[in-house]
C-alpha cells in the first residue's frame, strides 16, 4: 500500500472514529476469512463495524479523537469493533468471542471512558438502543391499555347483571 492510500485509510478511519460512541480493541488469531465475513456481517446487521487493521495506522487514526489513550492496546493481531449505538458492537463481539476462541476482547471505550475487557463484556449485556426504545414505548402504551380495560370492566358487567335478569324472567316465565 503507498503512502497516498495509507493517508486516506488513516483519514477516513479517523472520520468513522469521530463520531463513534462504543469501540471495541480485539485480537484475532488464526480466523479464516469467512470467520470475519460472518462477524462483519453480524456487526453491520446490528449497526456496527469491523475492521482489521495495522496496528501503527490505527493509532494514527485515533489521533485527535476521543479514544486517543487506547492507543496502547494496539499490540499484535489487531481488529476494531465500532458503533453509534452504545452497546451494538460490545454485543456483537462478546457474543462472537463467547462461540469462537480466536476472537478475543483486549478492551475499548464507552464515548470518554476507557473500559478493559471485562467492562466491555459488562457493557454487553446492556440492553440496546432499540431495545430500550421498545421497553419504553411498551411502558407508555401499558396504561392506555389498563385505562381502556377498567372503561370496558363496568359495561361488561353491566350487560352480565342485564343478561342474567333477563335469562332469569324467562325461566320465571316458562315456570
Amino acid at each position: 500500500m503507498d503512502r497516498s492510500n495509507k493517508e486516506k485509510l488513516v483519514a477516513a478511519l479517523n472520520a468513522s472514529l469521530s463520531d463513534t460512541v462504543c469501540f471495541v480493541i480485539t485480537h484475532q488469531r488464526g480466523m479464516t476469512v469467512a470467520e470475519v465475513t460472518q462477524l462483519r456481517g453480524q456487526m453491520r446487521a446490528a449497526g456496527a463495524s469491523f475492521k482489521v487493521t495495522k496496528n501503527r495506522l490505527a493509532r494514527l487514526a485515533l489521533k485527535g479523537t476521543k479514544f486517543e489513550q487506547l492507543s496502547a492496546l494496539f499490540t499484535g493481531p489487531t481488529a476494531i469493533a465500532y458503533s453509534r449505538d452504545p452497546v451494538a458492537a460490545a454485543k456483537v463481539a462478546v457474543e462472537f468471542a463467547g462461540k469462537n476462541d480466536k476472537l478475543a476482547i483486549v478492551g475499548g471505550a464507552l464515548g470518554d471512558q476507557q473500559l478493559d475487557a471485562a467492562g466491555i463484556k459488562s457493557l454487553a449485556t446492556m440492553p440496546s438502543l432499540d431495545e430500550l426504545r421498545g421497553k419504553l414505548i411498551g411502558l407508555v402504551q401499558a396504561p392506555a391499555t389498563k385505562i381502556a380495560g377498567v372503561l370496558q370492566a363496568p359495561a361488561a358487567q353491566l350487560a352480565r347483571v342485564l343478561s342474567a335478569h333477563a335469562a332469569a324472567d324467562q325461566q320465571g316465565e316458562a315456570a
